[in-house]
Parts: structure tokens; C-alpha cells; sequence
């Protein structure tokens, strides 16, 4: 088989990866079409009559040429993609060259003037975006869609990257390499505060996303633009797509957040929790890029500046609410699912642990029961792109993703994108499928129309009876982090897959009104010597309904009930295995409550462990192209050796 090249009209090898695989020698690509045709021929002639077997030859040939066409996803691992790269790549290249410019990178450089409110501060109202275009090569008065990526990262001494003209190579260069040639814009856009933009730093807030938004305006209005617009990346950079769509700007067309924020207080704070870095992060964001003693200083002064640096801090003593409409101005779901007519190719590592699932889950649903049409992709890698099967490895640990290591990495998520843009900014080829691809913590990848998915069987596990307290039969929860119960079901009789976002209500009384709950959820292997993480929840019992609004009750005398959601998992637990629940004040990464309090847990039907369980035989299940890649290969030769040992 030939493996992993692109096929052109004329029949001849037209794309080669850097540093890719050799070209063909004497014998060509074209030569092989010749006696294919010709034997396809014969085959056409014997089979006339059956029609289903001349489409399967036709395929099986097609498939050996390596002459790609679009297929469903769950075919993919039968087609020749390129698996043994750092990164993907999409199967077809485009007829047109990169535009060359001024500079060695085929870049110009713009600023994009708008009105900043006088409210705004600093440089307000002159506000100024520094962006960077690559075009292509295509015949004059023929129009082109745009791929853009915001962010703070371009021309930016703090993080050492580069002039904004220089593709980024985490993202860009792919971009211009692959998906350029098939005809597209692709922008490289500083944030307000960040690179050659002005005004301050402001994390988010009001005027980085009026920046934003005039940014998409520009770029959906320049002659060499069809109009539409599309946002990608990652992260911070996965944050802007969702600000620019809560403005339901016309020439925003799709957005494809990797790991982005739905919000600013989301990415620290969960059910009034706070993360060990909120306290300080808002103070090393501004720090960052702020004021530093130089003649631009005077841009930087403006009331976010000032405010947030102390938002984290005060959040964490005194509540959420603290901050008044900080939060709210930099929480940006609800705008979008009220104002954006888009379409949203959502992107999410199951172990991500800088920007949470439950930035993508449920949201995914939400997006859908508004309308919004959506695609999910949700794997076991933790803060990454889908297909970095180095990264995806090294970060990757027991209980955190390695157990799905290397079926995690998604070779074919490249031309996905292509796909994805061609029929969103161009209305070319098949609609793409609406559906969440989802893999489970032990590598499988199943197809589901919504995430939680809906029509599951539900278990449900109380407190001191289907789950048995194995820590000496305590039920207290002390304040110092690391003491309180351990709970443990009985070995599973058969294999049980839990999806989605199972919950903890529990009955519990306190000494103050205050107090912490942090679950941790493990796989337990036969003998009870091997646990691995499978999931976790916290929350600060001042919010013990859910939310983000604090509650109050008497302590001591009064019973709660906390209803504690954990974040998405999606696990599957084989029979003989149990698993336990272990509760403490704190864990993971999460600072104690700024309200200490010794909590106790009451047993019985009124706390229990609710877990969500699917039928796999009811599910569409498949594998993703192989991976070739070294550290793959590694893995899989170290696991095999240790099997066979065992």
C-alpha cells in the first residue's frame, strides 16, 4: 500500500509534508492508475450486473492509491493517513501558493482602528489592533474566507515569542501549510494590551473584546475577503473565539475553541472552590503586561488594570460576589448562545488540567438546544492539541490519560478542520456530522448525538450501604486537607461504563457556616492494590445548592444537603474492579476553604454517589487511524513486552 500520499489530477505524487516521505521513484503513481483502470475495466464488464461489488472494488482500489475521499469518521482507520509526524495532516492539497509580501514569511502587518468608550480608560477612544495576514495565491478578484487566531502570545517580550508576522509554530504554520494552499486567509490578531495593540491588559474584560470584534469586522471587510470569518486556538487563544461570537457578529462564521474559557471566573473557581493559582493569577497576568516603566504606560492606566490585579484575592476570601460585575463582564456563554448564528467545532482534552471540561460539557448541549449547530471532540489528552503524540504521552500519566495513550492521538483532525471550513466559510463538499466523537479513559471512541448523553441507566449508591466505609468508620471531614471517609463499593459483576457527569448529593452538618468538600473517585483493581483517578469534584459548602450564590444555615443544629456535580468523565471499569470514594477538605490543586469548618457526613439514603452508565452494544464504536509515531510505537512495544511477562 502506498501510505500516506496525496494524489493530483494528473496522477502523480503533489504533496509532501517537511521532511516527509520520499517521492515516487520510476515507477509511478500514474503508471499504477494505468493498470488499475485496466483491471477495473475487466472488473466492470464481469460484474455489470452487480453494482455493490463495482462500488467496493472501485473503493478497495481507491483506498490501495491512496486517492482520498471524504469518508465518515468511523471509516478513517482504513484510509492511508500520514501517522508517523509530530502532527497532522490533511489528505488533499490545494492548488494555490502563499502570497509573497515584503518579508520573508509572506505576512503584512495592519492595525485596525476602532472607538474604545471613554469608560474604557487608558488609550480610550483611540483603540488600535496590531494583526498580521498571510493570503494566497489565488486569480485576481477571486475572494477568500479567513482563519484567525487571537491571542496575547504574538510580538510579546514577556512570553519571548516572536514579531506577529512570524506564524506561531504551535498553529499557525499548520495552517498556512495545509489549509492555505486550499484557498484561505489566515490572521495572526494581539489581543488589547498585548504585542503592538494598545490600551492595558485588561484579562478578557470589555475592551479586549470590542477589540476583538472589530478585528472580525476588519477582516470580514477587506476586497481580498468573501466575508467570512473563522477563529481557532488554544487556551487563551481558545477564549477570543468565544468573546468575538457574543457580539453575533455577521462575518463570524464558525469558531473552533481548543480548550478556551467560557468564562474568566470558570477557569478558577468551581462551586465556590478556588483553585490554588486564582488567589495570584490575576496578579501575573497583569503583572505581565502591564505597567513596566516605559513612555506606553499612559495606554495602560485604566480601571481593569487597577481592579483586577486584587479580584483573585478577594474572591477567595470573601465570595464570588465580591468581585460585582467583573466576573459577569468576562463570562461570555450566555451572550453567545443568545446572539451568535455561527456554528461552534468544540475541542476538549478530558484531562485537561489548566482549562477544565466543564468548559465543554455541557455546553455542547447547551449550544445545540440553542440552535447553534455543533461539533464536540473530546479526547483523553490533557491542556493539547488532538494530535501531538509526544506531548500527548508526556503529559499524560496513570489515571490521567495514559490508559487511552495512543489510540488518543487523532492523526485525522487536520483534515477535519478542512472539512469543517470548506463547508462552513466556502459551502463546499458534505455537510460535516454534528455529533461529539467521545473516547473513553481506556482509549475508545464512540459516537454520540450529545454529551451527556441522553436515555442513560442511572446507579445510584448511598452513603454506609451499597458503598461500605472502609476508613475505621469515620465520618468526619477535618479542615487540614488530607483526613475524612473512605467509601468503597462491592467488585462490579460485570463491565460498567460511566459517562458524563455523575453527582454527589450528600448529607452533611458543620461547625460554622463554611467548610469544604473535595470527592476523589478511583478504579480499584481485583485485589485492591492498584487505584487510578478516574474523576473528582469539589465545593465550598457556602454553596452547597449548586451555583455560584451563597447559602446559609445553622450550624451544628441544621442538616445540608451538598449537591456536588463531578467534572466530565467518561470511564469504563472492568467487572471484579470496585470503586472508591474518598472525601476531604482539599485536594488536587485546590486551596482550603477561606471558611474553615470540620464537616460531618451523614450516612444512609439521603447522600449518595449517582453515576450514569451506557450500553455499549447500543453505541456507534471506532477506531481512529493508527499511530506510526515514534513515541506510539515506544508504548506500544513497552506494553507488549510487559503483557508478555505477565
Amino acid at each position: 500500500m502506498i501510505e500516506g500520499v496525496i494524489i493530483d489530477d494528473e496522477g502523480y505524487r503533489k504533496y509532501t509534508p517537511n521532511k516527509g516521505p520520499e517521492r515516487a521513484s520510476f515507477l509511478t503513481v500514474k503508471a499504477k492508475i494505468y493498470v488499475s483502470a485496466t483491471f477495473l475495466a475487466s472488473i466492470l464488464i464481469l460484474v455489470s450486473l452487480q453494482g455493490w461489488i463495482v462500488d467496493d472494488v472501485i473503493k478497495e482500489i481507491k483506498k490501495e492509491l491512496g486517492i482520498y475521499e471524504r469518508v465518515p469518521v468511523w471509516e478513517r482507520s482504513e484510509w492511508p493517513y500520514l501517522t508517523n509526524y509530530s502532527n497532522g495532516f490533511v489528505m488533499e492539497y490545494g492548488e494555490y501558493d502563499l502570497l509573497e509580501t515584503e518579508n520573508e514569511w509572506g505576512s503584512t502587518h495592519y492595525f485596525v482602528e476602532f472607538d474604545l468608550p471613554l469608560s474604557e480608560g487608558g488609550s480610550a477612544p483611540n483603540g488600535l489592533v496590531s494583526l498580521a495576514v498571510w493570503l494566497p495565491n489565488v486569480p485576481e478578484g477571486t475572494t477568500v474566507p479567513v482563519i484567525a487566531e487571537f491571542g496575547p502570545y504574538f510580538d510579546e517580550i514577556s512570553v519571548e515569542t516572536p514579531s506577529i508576522e512570524v506564524p506561531g509554530t504551535w498553529l499557525g504554520q499548520m495552517i498556512i501549510d495545509q489549509i492555505l494552499p486550499h484557498g484561505y486567509a489566515f490572521a495572526q490578531v494581539s489581543v488589547m494590551g498585548t504585542g503592538r495593540s494598545n490600551h492595558c491588559m485588561d484579562l478578557m474584560g470589555n475592551a479586549e473584546q470590542l477589540g476583538v470584534d472589530a478585528a472580525v469586522t476588519w477582516l470580514g471587510t477587506q476586497d481580498w475577503s468573501n466575508g467570512k470569518v473563522a477563529m481557532i486556538g488554544k487556551s487563551y487563544d481558545g477564549s477570543t473565539p468565544w468573546q468575538a461570537a457574543t457580539f453575533g457578529n455577521e462575518h463570524l462564521a464558525t469558531i473552533v475553541p481548543i480548550s478556551g474559557l467560557i468564562g474568566v471566573m470558570e477557569l478558577m473557581w468551581k462551586n465556590g472552590s478556588s483553585e490554588a493559582r486564582a488567589a495570584i493569577m490575576h496578579n501575573g497576568v497583569y503583572g505581565s503586561y502591564g505597567i513596566d516603566g516605559d513612555q506606553e504606560d499612559i495606554g495602560n492606566m485604566c480601571p481593569d488594570y487597577i481592579i483586577g490585579p486584587g479580584t483573585g484575592v478577594s474572591a477567595y476570601m470573601w465570595g464570588s460576589e465580591f468581585a460585582g460585575t467583573y466576573w459577569e463582564e468576562r463570562y461570555f456563554l450566555d451572550r453567545v448562545l443568545e446572539n451568535y448564528e455561527g456554528s461552534v467545532y468544540l475541542i476538549q482534552g478530558m484531562h485537561d488540567w489548566n482549562v477544565d471540561p466543564h468548559m465543554a460539557i455541557p455546553v455542547i448541549n447547551q449550544l445545540k438546544d440553542a440552535g447553534i449547530e455543533a461539533k464536540g471532540l473530546f479526547g483523553q489528552w490533557d491542556h493539547d492539541y488532538p494530535d501531538r503524540p509526544d506531548y500527548h504521552f508526556d503529559r499524560s500519566g496513570e489515571g490521567r490519560g495514559r490508559e487511552a495513550y495512543p489510540e488518543m492521538v487523532r492523526f485525522d483532525w487536520m483534515q477535519d478542520l478542512l472539512e469543517w471550513f470548506d463547508w462552513y466559510l466556502k459551502d463546499f463538499g458534505d455537510q460535516p456530522g454534528l455529533f461529539i466523537e467521545i473516547q473513553s479513559n481506556q482509549g475508545q471512541w464512540r459516537i454520540e448525538e450529545r454529551y451527556p448523553p441522553e436515555g442513560m441507566e442511572t446507579l445510584s449508591l448511598d452513603l454506609g450501604g451499597a458503598l461500605t466505609n472502609v476508613a475505621g468508620g469515620t465520618t468526619t471531614i477535618l479542615p487540614n486537607g488530607n483526613f475524612g471517609p473512605i467509601y468503597e463499593s462491592e467488585p462490579f459483576i460485570e463491565d460498567v461504563w460511566i459517562s458524563g457527569l455523575p453527582r454527589l448529593h450528600i448529607d452533611v452538618s458543620t461547625t460554622t457556616v463554611g467548610g469544604q468538600i473535595y470527592a476523589l473517585l478511583e478504579d480499584c483493581s481485583e485485589d485492591g492494590g492498584t487505584c487510578i483517578h478516574i474523576g473528582h469534584a469539589i465545593m465550598d459548602l457556602r454553596y452547597h445548592e449548586g451555583g455560584d450564590q451563597e447559602q446559609a444555615w445553622i450550624p451544628v443544629l441544621e442538616t445540608i444537603n451538598a449537591k456536588m456535580e463531578f467534572f466530565a468523565m467518561d470511564v469504563q471499569i472492568s467487572a471484579g474492579h470496585t470503586i472508591r470514594l474518598s472525601l476531604a477538605s482539599t485536594g488536587e490543586d485546590y486551596l482550603p476553604a477561606s471558611t474553615s469548618s470540620v464537616v460531618e457526613v451523614s450516612e444512609g439514603t439521603g447522600s449518595n454517589l449517582i453515576l450514569d452508565v451506557i450500553d455499549p452494544d447500543e453505541k456507534l464504536l471506532f477506531s481512529p487511524p493508527s499511530c506510526t509515531h515514534e513515541a506510539c510505537l515506544d508504548w506500544i512495544n513497552q506494553i507488549s513486552g510487559t503483557l508478555l511477562q505477565t
